[in-house]
């Protein structure tokens, strides 16, 4: 394996060669300095969002208010968010882990400048944070396996990836970039030659990853297993095996005691609660005792591996038999009407081809990289760390026929094999004979081991002989006139210039739409019901009962919630649902025009997407 060293450049040496021996003897401070601009990059090309704080998920603006609540003194271990469904407030099943870096943002820059533009300028920079690990994770995996000086190349190839680097933009402020930077390193640990420090990486990185939320439970087991058998295969990883065990077990404990709310500390299934960290502390205490014995035998080493997944296995489902469900453990009703309704949740086969084509590109030629890099490297030391690398990556490509939602994952993982590629095909064609070739046919490889030219196979244009486009063509998974209002809309109503002059009004209770709620007790002094998150499943019931059942139900529901005034956005997704699902009810007749005595109009400023009632 190519675990490179420094070394000094040789006597009579050329420009390229002095060149390489740069890249890899300051490797790490290149790739920072890389981060750095690219950041400065994204800053500046995504200013206007920036400036208008354009938290556009959900869960965005819910990870703002926890920051802002830690902020404004609440305790470190209560995660409630009091401005949903008040006065009870509204449960959040996260961690603080990703509060830290945006908060420690807002203090700074509150150093120099107001507190409304200290979090536009953290909500800028902190999604940023952990592309440089993502980067530095890809780097010295490129390094490891494919060349000291491969690791630019993984880099572009990351930056070329649409659906990962979504995660990191300005403004994507929850989680996910921070469990994307854990799995970078958790391929580089898989693929590093020096078992302490390769074992070590994979258990810290999977327990941060946990403590951060459960969405990559999967792939931290599936490292797990990797990293067992290699030492099935191999006895003398046994010393990797151990220390993988031990601190994941360690970490995943301190990772509890540090970040855990009150709400995670009873045995639920949709966080690091003592249900998963005893599931992850057995896991790795079992597989420590096995590789401490290391028997000399491989069958006896797989039979210990497979007992001890078996114990955990049994364990858990006589211990926690109500973890073996949904994790979300919702009401069937909110199941049905609502989870099961998710487009991210569905498997990418589901959702229209011209969506999944742009996702899966990456990842099927990572994938295929990988295994021709494994396959060169059968008779070579690089196979012990191109095998775990391609087993990790088929999962990666695997977990897309389960849900969509692993697109990002995928891609990343895809990086290393799709290097390979570039590797193996750049050198013929910059090598050739024709000077066309060695231009067009090099940045043909490019596109096509990068997977660039998705965007382009799928634009949706279609020419005839005479240049123009073809009448009524309709490409796959185009949306339609309906589509785009819907889409509009829903954007719309969740923008600053529509929500900021509801502060015109006292502060009181608005009852709105779930998705609104998030994004309308940021932007305004207001209070609101529900959010889509899955604790609190009575209060969503409520906001979906009140707009879908009749008018007198309704407004017995918003009255024993407290809320004085309504708030809707026509046309916005969720009212579609209302609409579609329960003809004749509260909404449906809301938006056909009629009036309600309950009801009075309240003015927005003209043109707003919004419409208000107050109610009596």
């Amino acid at each position: 394996m190519r675990e490179a060293s420094s070394v000094g450049t040789p006597p009579g040496a050329t420009g390229r060669d002095r060149l390489l021996v740069e890249l890899d003897r300051h490797w790490v401070r290149l790739v920072l300095v890389a981060w750095v601009a690219i950041m400065a990059w994204y800053l500046w090309d995504r200013w206007g969002p920036v400036r208008w704080l354009s938290l556009g998920d959900t869960d965005d603006n819910m990870r703002l208010m926890q920051v802002r609540g830690l902020l404004a003194g609440q305790g470190w271990y209560d995660l409630t968010q009091y401005r949903l469904n008040p006065p009870t407030g509204f449960n959040i099943h996260w961690s603080r882990i990703v509060d830290l870096p945006i908060a420690g943002l807002i203090l700074f820059f509150r150093l120099f400048t107001s507190n409304a533009w200290a979090e536009r300028l953290a909500c800028g920079i902190a999604p940023l944070i952990p592309l440089s690990v993502a980067m530095l994770g890809l780097a010295a995996t490129a390094r490891r396996l494919v060349s000291p000086v491969a690791w630019p190349v993984a880099a572009v190839f990351l930056l070329l990836a649409p659906t990962t680097m979504l995660m990191f933009m300005p403004e994507r402020i929850d989680h996910h970039g921070w469990q994307l930077a854990m799995l970078s390193l958790t391929v580089a640990g898989l693929c590093d030659p020096k078992g302490t420090r390769g074992g070590a990486t994979v258990g810290i990185a999977s327990a941060v990853s946990l403590a951060i939320g459960l969405e990559m439970l999967p792939y931290c087991a599936m490292a797990g297993a990797i990293i067992a058998l290699r030492w099935v295969w191999d006895r003398a990883d046994a010393l990797r095996l151990q220390v993988y065990g031990l601190t994941l077990a360690g970490a995943s404990a301190a990772g509890f005691a540090a970040f855990a709310s009150y709400a995670n500390r009873v045995p639920r299934c949709d966080a690091l609660t003592p249900v998963w960290l005893s599931v992850v502390v057995v896991a790795g205490a079992l597989l420590f005792a096995a590789a401490r014995v290391n028997p000399a035998s491989r069958g006896v080493r797989l039979a210990l591996t497979v007992g001890a997944g078996a114990l955990v296995a049994v364990g858990f489902a006589l211990l926690f038999p109500q973890c073996l469900g949904r994790p979300e453990q919702v009401s069937p009703e909110l199941a049905r009407n609502w989870l099961n309704n998710v487009k991210e949740a569905k498997p990418i086969y589901q959702h229209p081809f011209r969506l999944g084509f742009q996702i899966a590109t990456l990842p099927v030629i990572g994938l295929i990289g990988a295994l021709v890099a494994t396959w060169r490297a059968r008779r070579r030391a690089e196979i012990a760390g191109w095998a775990p690398v391609a087993l990790f990556t088929a999962f990666a490509c695997a977990m897309l026929l389960w849900q969509v939602r692993a697109g990002p994952a995928a891609q990343l993982l895809a990086v290393p094999g799709a290097v390979a590629l570039a590797w193996l095909l750049v050198p013929m064609t910059l090598g050739h004979r024709s000077a066309i070739v060695r231009v067009l046919g090099t940045a043909s490889a490019v596109l096509l081991v990068s997977g660039s030219f998705a965007p382009f196979a799928m634009k949706p244009f279609a020419l005839n002989l005479f240049g123009h486009p073809i009448v009524n063509y309709n490409p796959p998974g185009q949306p339609n006139a309906y589509v785009r209002r819907v889409n509009r809309a829903t954007g719309m109503c969740m923008t600053a210039p529509a929500l900021v002059p509801l502060n015109r009004y006292p502060a009181q209770t608005l009852f709105t739409f779930t998705d609104l709620g998030p994004r309308l007790i940021t932007l305004t002094h207001h209070d609101a019901i529900a959010g889509p998150y899955h604790r609190n499943g009575d209060a969503i019931l409520d906001v979906q009962h009140a707009f879908g059942r009749s008018p007198e139900e309704a407004h017995a529901i918003m009255k024993r919630h407290g809320a004085t005034m309504l708030m809707v956005c026509p046309d916005m997704a969720e009212s579609t649902i209302y609409r579609a699902r329960n003809p004749g009810g509260f909404y449906d007749q809301l938006a056909r025009g009629r009036k309600f005595d309950w009801l009075t109009p309240l003015p927005l400023p003209r043109g707003s997407p919004l419409r208000l009632f107050r109610i009596g």
